[in-house]
């Protein structure tokens, strides 16, 4: 029973990831649409002009390369472990463990991961409760009440949203917009930086209406052209991957399954890790516009029972994110770190003190159940729902979340204790006691501990990975977790204990 039920919610996933996308984006390469924004009114930090320059009027050469890693859909152990095997060894200049965006929909999530997920200091952000494309903003707005409710994400903590599929219409923007997110990630640039009608642009607010997916099936006319306004909601385009065709040869999420255009009915490493390199560079050498890696972590995750592990695949990610960090001055970001940068660019001369790109970690001392699995063991619940079962630090729920029903009551624990307390608008989930209803810590002082490393002035020895050394070397590719080629999932333990993130300052992977 147990090995079925670990086979098809595997086949499940693969199933769900396979349907996200609608088609390579569509740009405007003709200039037939219009974008109009007064730069001497519009102004940082709460405003931006749609612009393919660095923003602050930095030059190129004083600006980071950013590395944008998301991923969507569930978070749970799969997928957990299939990011980690490329971000959980890596570090930035400065020394931190590097930091991905989650764009989390609820169908086969396990909050408990959420929770470690996001304490680990990683961003959750909003893909609705069911996948739904076009959504409700019920779909939008249930979501993070069960994200809060259930993981323990604080509300003003989840501020970014991304449509499924990609699928968004100005309606669903505006829903973004009164949900007060400060971002979407929905839109994407689909003409190369090198085109003169490039839509790379870097993130801007809405208050002049959209400049990307001009042409997006079912919604034009609806958005850009001055569509729609939406003051203070910034966009932070999807930047595709371009192969030897230029803008007819687009690539967004997942381009390692997709075809390359020699033909062939299946994907091409060596090609996919050419066009991803080919990029970049434009990107680098260019007004170094963001570089996006967006994916559905189930499609590259070791070890799912059923499917075969694209070994070939993971280590040309592998190989391509080693590449990049022996570039100068490359940052692999979440996308409110990159946003953050935005409203505030400072230079690479100063970024040893910009406080979002440090690594703070959270000192705690005491058994609660709180993110961190040293502490959390032993006090996790089970909640044994017959579709899917999830674990969470705050009380299972009588039913599991809907769009009509996203807060369910909590239901007796089986064991007779009391009720869980949800986590409360003033205390930071790492300090909030959910059993005893207690916060450990209300004061800024005692919150975190920086443990960042500085990085060379002037821009020296900005160069992620190793000891960030002139002479060093990118840290190492995946290193296999407690010396296994990979985690290994029993059938019985994938949602009765396993909690898998990466580890704090020394961005260890730790496994319960």
């Amino acid at each position: 029973m147990a090995l079925r039920r670990s086979l098809a919610v595997s086949l499940a996933l693969l199933a769900f990831a396979n349907a996200q996308d609608g088609g390579p984006p569509t740009g405007d390469t003709t200039g037939k649409h219009t974008y109009s924004c007064d730069a001497t009114k519009c102004k940082l930090p709460n405003c931006a002009c749609a612009s393919t320059s660095p923003p602050g009027g930095l030059s190129p050469q004083d600006t980071p390369m950013f590395v944008l890693f998301t991923a969507d859909d569930a978070v749970q152990p799969y997928t957990i472990n299939s990011i980690n095997q490329f971000l959980a060894q890596r570090k930035n200049p400065n020394g931190c463990p590097v930091k991905m965006t989650f764009f989390t929909s609820l169908a086969y999530t396990n909050y408990a991961n959420v929770t470690d997920w996001y304490v680990a200091g990683n961003e959750i952000a909003d893909h609705t409760m069911t996948h739904m494309g076009m959504p409700t903003a019920d779909e939008v707005n249930g979501n993070l009440i069960a994200l809060n409710s259930l993981a323990g994400i604080p509300l003003s903590e989840i501020r970014g949203f991304r449509a499924p599929y990609l699928n968004f219409s100005a309606e669903t923007l505006q829903i973004v917009h009164d949900s007060q997110f400060v971002f979407d990630s929905s839109a994407s640039s689909s003409v190369p930086v090198t085109d003169p009608n490039t839509d790379a642009y870097w993130p801007y607010t809405l208050d002049n209406g959209l400049a990307n997916s001009c042409d997006n099936e079912g919604i034009e006319g609806t958005v850009c052209d001055g569509k729609p306004v939406l003051p203070g909601l910034w966009e932070i385009p999807m930047y595709s991957i371009f192969d030897e065709r230029g803008v007819n040869g687009v690539h967004l999420m997942d381009p390692w399954l997709d075809i390359p255009p020699s033909g062939g009915t299946t994907y091409n490493d060596s090609a996919t890790l050419s066009w991803m390199q080919s990029t970049f560079t434009a990107h680098y050498n260019g007004n170094r516009q963001p570089f996006g890696l967006y994916t559905h972590p189930i499609h590259v995750a070791p070890n799912v029972p059923g499917v075969t592990t694209p070994n070939g695949t993971i280590a040309m990610i592998n190989q391509f994110l080693d590449w990049a960090q022996t570039q100068q001055n490359v940052w692999i970001v979440s996308n409110w770190q990159l946003l953050q940068w935005v409203r505030n660019p400072v230079p690479l001369s100063q970024l040893n003190d910009f406080a979002p790109f440090k690594c703070p970690t959270p000192q705690v001392n005491s058994k609660i159940c709180n993110g961190i699995p040293a502490d959390e063991a032993g006090l996790i619940q089970n909640c044994m729902f017959s579709d899917f079962p999830f674990q969470t630090c705050y009380g299972c729920p009588t039913d599991a979340p809907t769009p009509d029903n996203p807060l369910p009551a909590q239901a007796q624990a089986t064991d007779g204790s009391p009720l869980r307390h949800r986590l409360p608008a003033n205390c930071s989930t790492p300090f909030w006691d959910p059993i005893a209803g207690n916060c450990l810590c209300t004061s800024s002082d005692c919150a975190f501990t920086d443990s960042s490393k500085p990085i060379g002035p002037n821009g020296a020895n900005l160069t992620g990975g190793g000891t960030g050394q002139p002479s060093s070397t990118p840290t190492p590719s995946y290193v296999p977790f407690n010396g296994n080629d990979a985690l290994s999932l029993s059938p019985a333990s994938v949602f009765t204990g396993v909690a898998l993130l990466s580890g704090f300052a020394a961005g260890v992977t730790l496994l319960l």
